[in-house]
């Protein structure tokens, strides 16, 4: 396996990104970075977590891109302004540059980084609810509300049995990076175009996939009304995706063997316990 050389853009990226959620950590724990560049180290909890968890995922998929023999680049880091955007980076992706052709080469590459996500995630997650402080909260109260999802109900429960009405867990920067990167996962496992959701779902589906597709979009709309993150998320999928549908590949006709199927059904399985129905509440 030939590992390509590494750009100056992949490069400044990553960089660019470690600087943007060492911001954005350490604004959560009260630092003040711009005015006190030493503050700086309160955001490495945050930043190596969430770093360590989309880095992953991405190389959960350049992984087995290379082991069909797709060409595909190493991930691209998108930093965010920490002031505007509270984890300081819109995510990660790699760009495929050649054909996949076959339905059980899609699938791997697909699920690959959901899986090698979720997996930091969830221990990740674990490790932050138990560095986790209960506070008393009321109609005053002033912050962003995350939602639960089925996971973080288990995890929650297991680890505060005793928390009373009128308190909230503030979580730890560790357990909101694995929040996030189970809410990372949950989104790109939504059946829809070119998500890795979508590719998994045309490899078990085939043409099917299209209507499920589309049915999983348009699904997002009335979601809004519990969140308005769906509208905005919908809407983004859409005008970059430009249709739920994923683009047809060369064999469709050959099945999936038994352990690509599991891949697919463990999939559902993770996109399930990862659901959030209402992400955030301001």
């Amino acid at each position: 396996m030939k590992f390509p050389e590494i750009s100056k853009t992949h490069l400044i990226l990553f960089f660019l990104t470690i600087i943007s959620t060492l911001i954005a950590g350490s604004i959560m724990q009260g630092g003040n970075p711009l005015g006190n560049p030493t503050d700086i180290i309160l955001g490495i909890p945050f930043s190596i977590t969430l770093m360590l968890i989309l880095g992953c995922h991405e190389f959960g998929h350049y992984y087995y891109a290379l082991k069909h023999n797709v060409d595909a680049t190493l991930p691209y880091f998108l930093p965010a302004p920490p002031y505007l955007f509270i984890i300081g980076t819109f995510g990660a992706f790699i760009k495929i540059k050649s054909p996949i052709y076959k339905k059980d080469a899609l699938l791997q590459i697909g699920a690959a980084g959901p899986i090698a996500g979720f997996i930091i995630a969830v221990p990740a997650l674990i490790i932050g609810l138990l560095l986790s402080d209960v506070i008393a909260i009321n109609d005053q109260y002033k912050g962003i509300i995350l939602g639960d999802s089925l996971l973080m109900k288990i995890f929650t429960s297991i680890i505060f049995p005793d928390l009373i009405d009128g308190h909230d867990i503030l979580l730890h920067p560790v357990a909101f990076a694995g929040w996030i990167g189970l809410l990372v996962t949950m989104l790109n496992l939504l059946p829809i175009g070119q998500l890795d959701g979508g590719h998994i779902a045309y490899a078990m589906l085939g043409k099917k996939q299209g209507l499920v597709g589309w049915i999983t979009l348009l699904t997002l709309f009335p979601l809004s009304f519990l969140s308005l993150n769906w509208l905005i998320w919908g809407l983004l999928i859409l005008v970059l995706m430009r249709s739920a549908k994923h683009p047809p590949i060369h064999d469709i006709l050959t099945p999936l063997s038994k352990k690509n199927k599991f891949i697919g059904y463990l999939c559902l399985l993770i996109f399930i316990l990862c659901f959030i129905p209402t992400p955030f509440q301001i």
